[in-house]
């Protein structure tokens, strides 16, 4: 059977695509392949919509060469031969069972494209059944926890978040309020922004240890709203937007389109705006931490 002489492959960056493709051409050195770089990585908007780097490396030509193959596969090494793949020798498979499309290995594969629509299947139900909801843990005989009042929580998230300002030397203002029984907290400044972190991590990390320091007293938390630098207004936003052209062209062109994962909160701003669209539907798939909405045709 002939080697594969060249692939065509993605990644979050050139370097990690042409990694990938020199390891699957069995090369140890740049120097034995040649590069050419079909599309650079883009950044989306707020982490949305972004694209992969797509490289073609051939292996350099050399005496006793035998025929061409090509294979497709993310960076990260979860695709494999594309679905119109013929062996190495350029004769039809004739046996060989009809492969599923690429998106729906990349799917599979946790890597599927924000913003590339599927065929609705025929066979999908209408309403997708919940998850059972756990029952609520007994408490234990040895917790010595007590019910704090919400205005207790309150304070004591202020000041871990003043605190916070004080480790990093941030000049920034913590404000509270207590809006149907959750907590909102707002912290702004201009300095502000250093706590916003690549996609929002670091707002996600202090809302975790916000939420660990309220259970640490309480039993019975309430639910916590954290926005810093108005980073989360300018996200849900953004979301809206992306939902609201996503959910245009689904209803133009059918079928259906998978987000990228994204938390409980993003998911929720999601599914309340295809809700105000008419001839449109969204539920979500997969597991957490890589939970994802599905926006379909009706």
């Amino acid at each position: 059977m002939a080697s594969v002489e060249w692939v065509e492959v993605r990644g979050p960056s050139v370097e990690k695509a042409v990694e990938a493709a020199l390891t699957e051409l069995g090369l140890e050195s740049r120097d034995e392949a040649d590069v050419e770089v079909i599309q650079e990585p883009q950044r989306g908007f707020l982490g949305l919509g972004g694209q992969d780097a797509v490289v073609r490396v051939k292996r350099k030509e050399r005496s006793g060469s035998g025929g061409r193959a090509r294979r497709t596969r993310s960076g990260n090494g979860t695709g494999g031969r594309s679905a119109g793949s013929k062996p190495a020798d350029g004769g039809p498979r004739k046996d060989a069972a009809p492969r599923a499309p690429r998106e729906s290995q990349a799917r599979n594969s946790g890597q599927r494209t924000a913003t590339a629509p599927r065929p609705a299947a025929a066979a999908r139900p209408a309403e997708r059944p919940k998850p059972k909801e756990r029952p609520p843990r007994p408490p234990r005989d040895d917790d010595d926890r007590e019910e704090t009042p919400i205005e207790e929580q309150s304070a004591d998230i202020r000041r871990f978040l003043v605190g916070l300002l004080a480790a990093f030397g941030l000049e920034g203002e913590v404000k509270e309020r207590i809006e149907d029984g959750a907590i909102h907290i707002d912290v702004v400044g201009e300095q502000t922004e250093a706590l916003v972190g690549p996609k929002g991590s670091i707002v996600q990390a202090a809302l975790e240890l916000c939420r660990t320091i309220v259970q640490r007293r309480t039993m019975d938390g309430a639910k916590i709203r954290l926005d810093i630098a108005g980073y989360s207004e300018r996200r849900r936003e953004a979301l809206r937007i992306y939902t609201t052209r996503l959910a245009d062209k689904v209803k133009a062109e059918g079928g259906e389109v998978m987000l990228e994962p994204m938390n409980a909160a993003d998911r929720k701003v999601v599914h309340d705006t295809v809700a105000e669209i008419d001839g449109v539907r969204s539920f979500s798939e997969g597991e957490e931490p890589r939970r994802s909405v599905v926006i379909a045709a009706e």
